[in-house]
């Protein structure tokens, strides 16, 4: 899968050939989340509508055009910001989407827009205000509706446009990911709601009942679960328990319990309240890959927080089997250098990327592959991305 992004944020112009599982390193400020949320807006796009409301329920944070466009000294403001990808089964979707600086409007508008498919152009408008649908004369698009989401449901027999609708199912599911643990406890409702969870966590509850069984946990070992969690003995999700959880803190419908290996039997359960905060980002991680309901392409941002370095190391290399296994693609970005140790580079589907801003402040992002003066040094890739070998580290 083939992006490309010119004039959103700090990314003038780049091009990223993604695989199914993507680790994305860079310094604070480098354009990590812009890339993940370029992403979100190309998906927005895809769907039909630009707009706060489309960009936020993707996990975008929103903004206005003069937040949204490159905005480089000494460079001109682009009047559009320009979205490419292209699929493994060659359906290539283009769009240039315009808001003007000084009177913002709630909706972007698609100041042009194409879909090819095998090379072939399936449609296209440029700088129109309403597009006239050739079988069906009697509709219209006007500039603020994407093309592509009234192919669904069209010539479905057409190979064409089967592949066309299953890059739009496919594309508009995306989702940026940012757990937090007041939202993983189940203390507050969960700003921006999804299903099965919710982009920072909430219903985590929930999601876990939906995955566990008594000896597994989605299509895991339940063994292989408590490798990672190797103080706990079992998990479950039941309802709130006041011996073991006080009347003082907010009490959800289900709560995660765990039971502690080290402490006595009648006094060692925990709830999500009081269990590691670790704990519930690996069963948020593992939920998100094994979970049916949830999105084939998703972003988690600061994938590696509140865990230890050697489990970070251990987490990721499970993960990435596992959304290789359940044929997802996903995002990742982390800080965490052993995050790098649990990456298997032989596997082309598996795919690092470093990102640094020049003198200018433009980010440029490079893939990271395994080549023979790498091997040659013979350190781990933590220690070749520390020792500023790979890129994405700050100038210090």
């Amino acid at each position: 899968m083939r992006m490309e992004i010119e004039d959103f944020k700090s990314l003038k112009q780049i091009s990223m050939d993604a695989g199914q599982f993507n680790v994305i390193v860079g310094s604070n400020g480098s354009g990590k989340s812009a890339l993940l949320e370029a992403i979100g807006v190309l998906s927005a796009a895809v769907s039909g509508e630009v707009s706060d409301a489309t960009l936020m329920s993707r996990g975008v944070r929103v903004g206005t055009p003069a937040l949204y466009k490159s905005s480089f000294r000494n460079q001109k403001i682009a009047k559009t910001i320009k979205f490419q990808i292209e699929n493994d089964e060659h359906i290539r979707y283009q769009v240039h989407l315009a808001n003007p600086l000084e009177k913002p409007k709630p909706k972007w508008t698609y100041f042009s827009e194409k879909l090819e498919a095998d090379g072939e152009k399936v449609f296209g408008r440029s700088n129109a205000t309403k597009y006239e649908i050739p079988l069906l004369p009697s509709f219209s698009v006007d500039a603020e509706r994407g093309l592509l989401s009234f192919l669904q449901g069209v010539n479905q027999q057409e190979t064409t446009f089967q592949k066309a609708n299953a890059f739009y199912d496919f594309l508009t599911e995306y989702k940026i990911y940012t757990p937090y643990t007041t939202f993983l406890r189940g203390l507050a409702a969960d700003p921006t709601q999804a299903d099965p969870i919710g982009l920072n966590g909430g219903r985590l509850a929930e999601a876990v009942a939906d995955l566990l069984t008594e000896d597994s946990f989605g299509t895991l070992d339940l063994d292989e679960l408590f490798d990672l969690i190797d103080w706990a003995i079992d998990i479950k999700v039941a309802p709130p328990n006041k011996s073991i959880l006080s009347s003082s803190v907010p009490s959800p419908q289900k709560t995660i319990r765990f039971t502690d290996i080290h402490m006595r039997e009648n006094r060692a359960e925990l709830t999500a309240y009081d269990a590691s905060e670790g704990s519930l980002y690996i069963l948020f991680i593992l939920t998100l890959a094994l979970h049916p309901d949830a999105p084939h392409i998703f972003s988690i941002d600061n994938f590696d927080q509140a865990l230890h370095p050697r489990l970070a190391r251990k987490l990721t290399a499970l993960f990435s089997k596992i959304i290789l296994e359940q044929n997802k693609t996903c995002f990742l970005t982390t800080h965490n250098p052993l995050v790098l140790d649990g990456l298997n580079l032989k596997d082309d589907r598996i795919r690092l990327f470093a990102i640094d801003r020049d003198s200018e402040g433009v980010s440029i992002l490079r893939r990271i592959e395994l080549n023979d003066e790498l091997i040659n040094e013979d350190l781990p890739l933590s220690q070749l991305w520390v020792m500023g070998r790979l890129g994405g580290v700050p100038n210090l």
